[in-house]
């Protein structure tokens, strides 16, 4: 029975910490472009993305990462011997990279509020992504276990980052020509000439 409600809260969990890993580098992405906003707008924006950034970090992001390990400890604790499996040493790195993409948020959250972020938001976009392969690794391995066909898994993801790619590379281009037409279709105020 233990094992039954570790799991239910090890996916609660799971699903709450990527829903804020999501959402978090989201909004250092509009955080970033608020820049691109005259005054006095653009502060506006950089002072409530902060703020959004903060609780989405502190209320549900760390305590979803935070969940999420306490429950694979207890799934661990009642099935000790899947810690010889091969697929749970790799899932397990996986793991831990996401936990370090988990605190690297955190840095960038400070240096944004510090406006000293170098990121772009088409970086970002990429950044972004990082969870989504991330997280069809873990399930893939959680799913699958010593059965994971690794050449077709290996293809899928590199698949799957390509296809990532080039949909940010279309959303910056398209992002691009609506600015293009949005600065043709203003009207050019005449320069009154002196006479």
């Amino acid at each position: 029975m233990a094992y039954s409600w570790f799991k239910a809260f090890h996916i609660v969990g799971i699903v709450v910490w990527f829903a804020g890993l999501f959402y978090l580098v989201r909004l250092f992405i509009y955080h970033v472009e608020a820049n691109e906003e005259p005054e006095p707008a653009r502060t506006i924006l950089k002072n409530q993305y902060q703020i959004m950034e903060k609780r989405l970090y502190n209320i549900i992001t760390t305590p979803g990462m935070l969940l999420t390990v306490a429950m694979a400890i207890g799934l661990l604790t009642t099935e000790p011997d899947v810690l010889k499996e091969g697929w749970l040493h790799i899932k397990l790195g996986f793991v831990l990279v996401l936990i370090g993409y988990h605190h690297y948020c955190k840095r960038l959250m400070k240096q944004l509020a510090k406006d000293e972020c170098k990121w772009g938001s088409q970086q970002l976009r990429a950044l972004n992504e990082a969870p989504t392969v991330m997280l069809v690794v873990i399930v893939l391995l959680a799913v699958f276990k010593n059965n994971l066909p690794t050449d077709i898994t290996a293809w899928g993801i590199v698949g799957l980052v390509i296809a990532m790619a080039a949909t940010i590379q279309l959303y910056a281009r398209k992002r691009r020509k609506d600015k293009e037409k949005l600065t043709e279709q203003v009207p050019q105020i005449p320069q009154q000439q002196s006479s």
